[in-house]
């Protein structure tokens, strides 16, 4: 069975006497394990789409199920504990916590979930096991972004979300953070959802959901590659 399922998910935005159509519509699934790319150019409703996901934001219309259960019909209480408890979140800035060390981030997340896994695991998980003790403005961008996915799978949660996990790297980082977010969902079997304007970051998915105007104008399936050494950036 299908992990996620959107039918018909619409959000509107009122602005005066104005109303904003973010998302139209919106009608997909992504299987659990599945890593997921929505594709789209800036004001697409592909951020808007991942916000309704994660429960930071309420759709106007239309049903999102997420195993097995309906997040449009949430009280804000359940929303709360839908967030904390089954949904990571990366974005494109890392926000982290700037005097306390990597492993200190990470172990903030600890403290909010149920079954964790343990911080010096998440982070040897993403390639840090040697910089656990750095402090965020001892390390890259990269290293930084790898912090933040630690903190996020910390967690142990059933969904990954990720806004332009990208966004502020270089191609050669971005590129080893997308092999990090690949080897999450293949090996640890999360289901994996990132957003991204990067069309080059498309052949890493299994499924890749393209968005144009708020509405679905693609739903592509195909094999996930075994590894990313063939794809060309």
């Amino acid at each position: 069975m299908a992990n996620i399922i959107f039918e018909n998910v619409s959000k509107n935005y009122q602005m005066g006497e104005m109303t904003i159509h973010a998302a139209k519509k919106v009608s997909f699934t992504v299987k659990s394990g599945e890593l997921c790319i929505i594709l789209g150019p800036s004001g697409a409703g592909k951020t808007t789409v991942l916000n309704l996901l994660g429960g930071m934001e309420t759709a106007t219309s239309g049903k999102i199920i997420f195993g097995g259960q309906d997040i449009t019909a949430m009280s804000d209480l359940e929303l709360t504990d839908y967030r904390r408890y089954k949904i990571g979140f990366v974005f494109q800035f890392y926000n982290l916590i700037p005097n306390l060390t990597a492993l200190e981030n990470v172990e903030l997340a600890k403290q909010v979930c149920k079954s964790p896994l343990e911080p010096e695991e998440a982070l040897r998980i993403v390639g840090l096991k040697d910089r656990i003790h750095n402090f965020p403005g001892q390390l890259s961008g990269g290293e930084q972004q790898r912090v933040a996915i630690a903190r996020a799978i910390c967690k142990n949660p059933d969904l990954l979300l990720c806004d332009e996990p990208t966004g502020a790297l270089d191609t050669e980082t971005g590129k080893n953070i997308i092999g990090v977010l690949s080897d999450i969902s293949r090996k640890m079997r999360k289901t994996v959802i990132i957003v991204t304007h990067n069309s080059l970051l498309a052949p890493i998915a299994n499924r890749i959901i393209e968005m144009k105007n708020g509405i679905v104008s693609a739903d592509i399936v195909q094999d996930m590659p075994a590894n990313l050494e063939g794809i060309k950036w």
